[in-house]
């Protein structure tokens, strides 16, 4: 089975281009470092109150939207392998600044447990 890197995070609306180049810019470089997959996708039909969770989880403010991305890696191995190697890459010098708050942000490996 292969292994599962996934966030979701606050994105103010007004910096979805910004955040889409450096998406694209961050997932060539991490399929160039061997990741199966990088996948960024943008809330498009998400439950509201009560049930706003990916909302609520990150505390999204009036004109933020939800981004909910994941990295597929062939096994949890790979992925502490790519991730050092992507972590010191030079072409991601410079994208400490980010266009959301990442302090808001949730991330975490998962296991897959069902695949078809």
């Amino acid at each position: 089975m292969p292994y599962v890197d996934g966030f979701v995070l606050p994105m103010p609306t007004k910096n979805l281009a910004a955040y889409r180049k450096i998406a694209r810019k961050a997932g060539k470089i991490w399929r160039e470092h061997g990741a199966l997959q990088y996948t960024e996708c943008v809330a498009d039909d998400i439950a509201e109150a009560p049930l706003a969770l990916f909302a609520k989880s990150v505390k999204r403010k009036p004109g933020e939207t939800v981004v909910f991305s994941f990295i597929v890696y062939a096994s949890k191995a790979d992925r502490n392998r790519i991730n050092k190697l992507v972590m010191k890459d030079p072409r991601l010098s410079g994208m400490q600044s980010m266009p959301f708050d990442m302090k808001r942000m949730m991330y975490g490996g998962f296991k897959p447990i069902v695949s078809l």
